[in-house]
């Protein structure tokens, strides 16, 4: 019985999972990437451009797919996961890198002393229950003390001593002593994001007060490009009109002042400081003392007799 036939139809159905071509292609499974660095054959481009693609695309994947089921793999809830490999290509980031977050105080503390966070777990060992109990929380190791049957007593304690009331609020001092950290943490965190933007606003407006609008001053270290701030100038060669227009507004400015000074005249009266001879004239008791002192005549005709009397 001849099979050939049936075994050519079936190789043309389902087509080999090895991709050969003259120039291998790249594969970086990393990046689920595969890169084909063979000529494109403009027969078949221009012949049939669809099916070219689909070709192109189908070698693509099986070779991906043929590199990924050769990793090794880890299990999971959903099935066998295949582990990816480092990335060979190196992509530029669409953005730049977030900025580190400023140190908090005890970090700051932490990292001077050489101390190495370690994170707690929430389970703790109870020996006297040989389980494992919450750190925090309800029925939690940290209320340990002030939840059990008996207490120890100091000698000098009152007579209404209540060790489970002072371990309690004992436990309440420490969560509002370490909310106020985190609170001045916080605070520390956003008035230095705040000075700091209020320093870019400064120099910014320093740069702009300049006439070259800082085009010549010394760049700092780390500081950013002014973008948007340009100063206009007017062309070298431009119609007499433009000039003539100029001169014009600039003689009606100095008219219009000039009428406005006229309209409000300022002779000696007007530069005289009326307060402050009121207050020399009657030596600082005011504008009322004076007018009874004028009306009662103390203000006239000075001299020993006082009242300027007869001799």
């Amino acid at each position: 019985m001849d099979v050939s036939n049936i075994l050519a139809s079936h190789a043309a159905k389902y087509q080999s999972v090895t991709v050969e071509k003259e120039t291998p292609l790249e594969v970086d499974p990393g990046l689920l990437m595969v890169t084909d660095l063979n000529p494109i054959e403009a027969e078949t481009y221009n012949e049939n451009l669809e099916e070219h693609l689909q070709s192109l695309a189908r070698d693509g994947v099986q070779s991906l797919m043929t590199s990924l089921f050769s990793l090794p793999t880890k299990p999971s809830p959903d099935g066998p996961l295949a582990i990816l490999p480092p990335p060979v290509y190196q992509l530029p980031r669409a953005k730049p890198l977030p900025k580190p977050k400023p140190l908090t105080k005890w970090e700051q503390f932490a990292k001077a002393k050489g101390i190495q966070h370690k994170v707690r777990d929430k389970k703790v060992w109870d020996e006297e229950k040989q389980d494992w109990v919450n750190r925090w929380g309800r029925n939690g190791k940290n209320r340990e003390v002030e939840e059990q049957w008996i207490h120890e007593v100091p000698h000098n304690a009152d007579v209404d001593y209540d060790p489970r009331k002072v371990a309690r609020d004992e436990r309440k001092e420490r969560i509002v002593k370490n909310k106020k950290q985190q609170e001045q943490n916080i605070a520390r965190q956003t008035s230095t994001r705040e000075r700091k933007q209020e320093i870019e606003k400064t120099l910014a407006t320093t740069r702009m007060s300049t006439a070259s609008m800082g085009k010549f001053d010394k760049i700092l270290e780390g500081e950013k490009k002014i973008r948007g701030v340009k100063r206009k100038f007017n062309p070298n060669e431009e119609p007499v009109t433009n000039e003539m227009k100029a001169s014009l507004d600039l003689l009606n400015k100095m008219e219009s002042d000039k009428k406005k000074m006229r309209k409000d005249p300022r002779g000696e009266e007007g530069s005289l400081n009326v307060r402050k001879a009121v207050k020399f004239a009657s030596k600082g008791k005011g504008g009322v003392a004076l007018g009874r002192e004028l009306s009662s005549g103390k203000g006239r005709g000075g001299g020993k007799g006082g009242r300027g009397g007869k001799r």
